[in-house]
């Protein structure tokens, strides 16, 4: 069980310390390079709308890709972590004091040495589930780094970073594992592992072992705990993502089955030994929307994924992951829902009955509004992480702030901010090329929202283009961009990529001639709305004209795409050598 630690080293001043891997100097302009003066993002989901009461709070906490939540307890301070696959700075670092207003101080891997993400896939391998602890002073995120290394731990005494290099776990096998410090004073990990014979696909087990609490190394053998093929009414299959409680001197083991996808729900053992043998939930699932009808409003679905923590005051409380979708895809039945928004961070009250703990009832719908944790009230963050809100980001610090993105970690300094713009290099490494293409970008937060910025950019040749992208993983994006075409015409373009299939550089779904001033400055807007994104261009930042109203956005949701990752926007530039 995370216990009650008092820490007092926290202060909101260190937020601004954690801005960037990078810090960046205002360079000379060049007629190559793209001038970004600003960002805007608005989200406008109906879901939001509905009044929040002020004994209330809004589900999702964290809205947009933030998948396979953590939460530490240290004193009256909490941590949560979130994964991020082939986007870095990876696993952000989120703080708060009500559980309910959350800001992001820090990533856990803010240095491109911390992990190799050369030719790391973006959405489907990269770094998975984590969970941070902490110790002594000392926190703990552990995770694993599918395709760059496998299975790690990095360690900072200040959460906001910076953090160590990995220390690396090349005994243990599988993915997500997760650290449990007994109150006895040894340290344990448990983890996903496939078993040997593997009885099918999708058959996976659980393990624990004893480790060495400062190298993290084995001292005990592996000791299979839950055999994911053991035959019982709820889904065990694909069992992950484990976490270890000792409540009262019984330790629980929780877990998310069934895939990530239609079938996730969160299943529960207990045992008086931290080896077992355990004993199932015979109420098994304690969370799932399996089972709940298809048409039902405003659905969540596929949550799982849970952790859950003692807020300091008697009451637990369980994160987890759900995703909120717009339409039904029966065909796929892993995500039978069209969704860009990726898997959100939701949060429930746990109850406890018969020795067990529930999140929510079986036949529940997900709430979207759920009564406040009875904590003092903070502040308004900086940066709205959940509901409606719009935002203009100006890149007026010399430091990007910790939210944004790059597709995998760049290893050269081709952007900078500082002056009120964000300036970036095109370069010759192509989105959809497992490289590091110049791209910066933040998550995209609802199903109904635009973004758009205001472009400086000399394009000296068909193969230079700046401007808007809309990624998913590197075979699913759109990207719309100032340009020239063959016979020298400055034109706006867009492409569309939408399989492995398709050509890196996509293909061009249409392309637009305008005429520009001698600025050679361009207003581009998208819009996106559900199933259908557009986009528009202004010369003076009032009048807009569509280039394409109709675009299938389904191209930027998992289940047209796959993997584990949401939609990711913003600003990119680009020589293509096509």
């Amino acid at each position: 069980m995370k216990q009650k630690i008092w820490f007092t080293g926290f202060c909101l001043g260190l937020i601004t310390l954690c801005s960037s891997a990078f810090s960046s100097t205002q360079k000379s302009p060049t007629h190559n390079q793209a001038h970004f003066s600003w960002f805007d993002y608005s989200g406008n989901d109906a879901v939001f709308n509905q009044a929040l009461g002020n004994d209330k709070y809004q589900n999702p906490i964290l809205a947009g890709f933030h998948p396979d939540p953590s939460v530490v307890r240290v004193g009256e301070d909490f941590y949560l972590v979130n994964s991020t696959f082939g986007f870095f700075p990876g696993i952000p670092i989120f703080h708060s004091r009500d559980l309910v207003k959350w800001t992001q101080i820090g990533n856990a891997i803010h240095r491109p040495e911390q992990l190799p993400y050369k030719n790391v896939a973006l959405a489907q391998l990269g770094v998975y589930a984590a969970t941070i602890e902490y110790r002594n002073g000392t926190f703990y995120v552990i995770n694993t780094c599918v395709g760059c290394g496998g299975n790690f731990v990095v360690t900072a005494t200040n959460p906001a970073g910076p953090w160590s290099d990995p220390i690396w776990l090349p005994k243990l096998e599988g993915i997500d594992p997760s650290i449990f410090f007994d109150d006895e004073g040894k340290t344990y990990i448990v983890h996903h592992r496939n078993p040997s014979p593997q009885k099918y696909p999708a058959h996976t087990a659980l393990w624990v072992m004893q480790v060495d609490s400062k190298t993290f190394q084995p001292i005990s053998d592996d000791v299979m705990l839950v055999d994911g093929s053991a035959k019982v009414p709820w889904h065990t299959e694909y069992i992950e993502g484990p976490h270890i409680y000792k409540v009262d001197g019984t330790y629980y083991l929780s877990a998310p089955g069934g895939g990530t996808g239609y079938f996730h729900g969160q299943l529960v053992y207990k045992s008086k030994n931290i080896f077992g043998p355990y004993t199932a939930n015979p109420d098994n699932p304690i969370l799932t929307q399996f089972g709940l009808p298809d048409n039902r409003e405003n659905p969540v679905t596929a949550t799982g994924h849970a952790d859950m923590f003692d807020d300091g005051k008697g009451n637990w409380w369980a994160v987890f992951l759900g995703t909120r979708i717009y339409d039904l895809d029966k065909k796929n039945q892993q995500d039978p829902g069209n969704f860009h928004t990726g898997r959100e961070t939701f949060m429930l009250p746990v109850t406890w009955k018969d020795g067990w703990p529930i999140i929510l009832e079986k036949d529940k719908a997900v709430p979207y509004q759920v009564k406040k944790p009875n904590l003092p009230t903070t502040s308004r963050p900086m940066r709205a992480m959940t509901g409606n809100f719009s935002v203009r980001e100006k890149f007026s610090e010399k430091t990007l702030a910790p939210h944004w993105l790059f597709i995998r970690a760049p290893l050269s300094q081709w952007w900078s901010t500082g002056s009120g713009e964000l300036i970036l290099t095109p370069r010759e490494d192509q989105i959809g090329e497992y490289g590091n293409p110049s791209f910066i970008g933040r998550r995209l937060a609802h199903m109904t929202a635009s973004f758009g910025t205001k472009l400086t950019f000399y394009p000296q040749s068909p193969g230079e283009e700046a401007g808007l992208l809309a990624v998913q993983t590197d075979e699913f994006y759109y990207a719309f961009g100032l340009s020239e075409n063959v016979t020298g015409d400055t034109v706006l373009r867009v492409r569309k990529r939408a399989g492995k299939d398709t050509p890196v550089h996509g293909e061009t779904i249409i392309e637009k001639k305008i005429k520009l001033g001698d600025s050679n400055t361009v207003f581009l807007r998208a819009n996106i709305d559900k199933a259908k994104l557009g986009f528009e261009y202004s010369v003076d930042g009032k009048q807009f004209t569509s280039v394409i109203d109709s675009a299938d956005s389904r191209v930027l949701t998992s289940a047209m795409a796959g993997g584990f990752t949401g939609a990711v926007v913003g600003m990119y530039a680009e020589l293509s050598t096509d």
